[in-house]
């Protein structure tokens, strides 16, 4: 475990170093999801197996979220992509070029951040991306109710009876990040992204989604008008990609960051709007 202080606050990171030699591979960093997600979700599905085929990597919980210090405000996509820039200028990665993973809320920052900094961000990969209003709203009504049931809520204390530390853990870290910040008020304000920003991307971008997500328009839509976009569809899943895909997850993902690495500076890519087999 490791906390590095970026800006005005210290963030829990994990870095990886490479265990295979494959030079000049971009440094490959994770988003994790909203509330109760943190960098532990990606750790042995994705992270290793990234590690073990040549990339650095390098997991961090987001503001507010897992061991990462939670202010009462910030939690708007722009602040994000600031504190995602400063945490690298920190580990000295701020000149490499990197690759973001992004699942679910992840993804949505990862793609903002590479609208922000196309000079750096070199790959995307997305998994269960929410890009459209639809989602800003039913996520907004989702956390609302969840706020007002955790408010002054005794569950947290009675997970700790009952020993279950992680479930306890969890629970008073969604308590405070719905009753105590402006988390939901800044997802609320969530600016939606439009075809113009899609076509704007330069990287090789991967959505993965899964067949029976409410998600898919949204990854049809990016994959189509980004330059360089594909879409990925897992049979049979839901919004739940990254837990009940691994083994399918893991080579699709590994795929694409072997067909990237090399090309991530050129002209070359998948066609528009391609479909991965």
């Amino acid at each position: 475990m490791a906390f590095v202080r970026a800006g005005s606050l210290r963030f829990h990171v994990q870095r990886l170093p490479a265990t295979a030699a494959a030079p000049d591979r971009p440094v490959v960093v994770f988003l994790h999801g909203l509330v109760v997600d943190n960098l532990s979700s990606f750790y042995c599905p994705l992270a290793l197996p990234v590690a073990r085929a040549g990339h650095e990597v390098v997991l961090y919980d987001l503001r507010g979220h897992g061991r990462t210090e939670r202010p009462g405000s910030g939690y708007d996509s722009r602040t994000a992509v600031r504190d995602l820039f400063a945490l690298l200028g920190a580990l000295d990665l701020g000149r490499r070029p990197v690759h973001l993973v992004g699942n679910s809320y992840g993804g949505t920052l990862a793609l903002h951040a590479a609208l922000a900094r196309p000079d750096l961000v070199t790959g995307l990969t997305l998994l269960e991306p929410p890009l459209g209003g639809a989602w800003v709203e039913n996520m907004v009504d989702t956390l609302s109710a969840a706020a007002l049931s955790l408010e002054d809520s005794t569950v947290p204390t009675e997970l700790l009876a009952l020993r279950l530390r992680k479930a306890a853990n969890l629970t008073a870290i969604a308590d405070a990040l719905l009753n105590r910040t402006t988390l939901i008020d800044d997802i609320a304000a969530s600016r939606v992204f439009t075809p113009a920003d899609h076509a704007r991307l330069r990287c090789p971008v991967l959505v993965v989604c899964g067949e029976h997500s409410e998600l898919l328009a949204g990854g049809r839509e990016l994959a189509h008008h980004a330059p360089r976009g594909a879409l990925r569809i897992l049979p049979g899943l839901g919004h739940d990609v990254l837990k009940e895909s691994s083994g399918v997850l893991r080579e699709t993902v590994l795929a694409h960051l072997d067909a990237t690495a090399g090309a991530a500076t050129t002209a070359a890519g998948p066609r528009v709007g391609a479909l991965v087999p």
